[in-house]
């Protein structure tokens, strides 16, 4: 199970796809250390990086080596600006550049960005040519089906990618009116595959094995990227479904990861943060509802850690899979992990 995008080897199928809020280095780095094949980061605006002052912009774009192949995905409207960040960003050393032309919230695509870019196959052309010419690594893009179901252009755009320079397009079933409504229509991501020579990654309603087995006989495509069927459940890419991960593990792997979101955002933030991923983590856990109510509502790195060791002595079902190769860990916190985000602003 392997692919490449333009000269890297891509190893495996399945991919967290990048999601605003979910995909950040904690939890990306977890997911690609048991089986994401890629590292997406979340969307990061072109303008944000030209401006160059945002610490939260600086910190979105920072990686673990471990992490590659990495990459670093824009948006905007500007052609200029598109361009002139991704140059700026390669000096960070990502392995590859992607266009975000997929996401549908208003206040990205109402302005002309995310899925809007659709809508101007032409422009697209021109921006990935230029992409193509200025930058070493590789540009791809995410894209979704069209900007209703009455303007479906998703093969005109595909194929204004590929000659444009585009080294694969990741592919969200599913038009921009209807955001996550509806079902992901998986005969057009099959239709693109046929059309083009480039990867192509499918992506929209892969929950479980079963889906990943479906959509890869259906469509044909290289690889799967999974967005909300992996939040609280990165064990998706060791092709487990969640009934088959034991509640002590669920519960470990949350200590891990609240830990490396300690060490990269630190406490106050961290524990903010946590809130929204325990309920996806604990989700159909029985018992302990009055320790999920506490643990989404926590102050205190100690108590959180307590409250999951009362959770599991509370839980009585053993756990007959597998653990993961994580093992559960307490604070105290440790240095903001390695990056190349700080380069930004010396290299300016």
């Amino acid at each position: 199970m392997s692919f490449r995008v333009g000269n890297i080897s891509i190893k495996g199928d399945l991919i967290l796809s990048p999601m605003a809020g979910f995909s950040d280095l904690p939890y990306r780095s977890l997911c690609r250390r048991i089986g994401s094949a890629m590292s997406y980061t979340e969307f990061v605006s072109a303008l944000a990086i030209l401006h160059g002052k945002s610490e939260r912009t600086r910190r979105m774009l920072r990686y673990r080596e471990e992490e590659r192949p990495v990459v670093f995905q824009i948006f905007d409207s500007d052609e200029q600006r598109l361009v002139e960040a991704a140059r700026r960003i390669e000096q960070l050393g990502p392995d590859v550049i992607d266009i975000n032309m997929g996401c549908s919230v208003r206040q990205i695509s109402g302005r002309g960005a995310g899925a809007a870019l659709l809508k101007n196959p032409r422009k697209i052309g021109r921006i990935f040519h230029s992409l193509a010419r200025v930058l070493s690594v590789p540009v791809t893009a995410k894209i979704r089906l069209g900007w209703t179901e009455d303007s479906l252009n998703y093969l005109e755009v595909v194929r204004v990618l590929e000659e444009s320079g585009a080294s694969l397009v990741a592919v969200h079933g599913r038009t921009r009116n209807q955001a996550y409504r509806g079902k992901a229509n998986w005969d057009a991501i099959a239709e693109i595959v046929d059309s083009v020579k480039i990867p192509v990654i499918g992506n929209g309603d892969v929950k479980s094995q079963a889906d990943i087995e479906r959509m890869k006989a259906h469509t044909g495509c290289a690889a799967i990227m999974i967005g909300r069927g992996a939040i609280g459940h990165p064990w998706i890419f060791q092709r487990r479904d969640r009934n088959e991960v034991g509640f002590e593990e669920k519960a470990d792997f949350l200590g891990v990861h609240f830990r490396a979101m300690i060490d990269f955002y630190g406490e106050r933030l961290a524990l903010l943060l946590i809130r929204k991923h325990v309920a996806r983590y604990l989700k159909g856990a029985c018992g302990i509802r009055d320790i999920q109510r506490q643990l989404v509502r926590i102050e205190s790195v100690p108590r959180f850690y307590a409250l999951l060791e009362l959770a599991k002595s509370r839980f009585s079902t053993r756990n007959p899979f597998p653990s993961s190769n994580l093992t559960a860990v307490s604070p105290p916190p440790q240095p903001h992990p390695e990056s190349r985000a700080s380069e930004l602003d010396r290299r300016r």
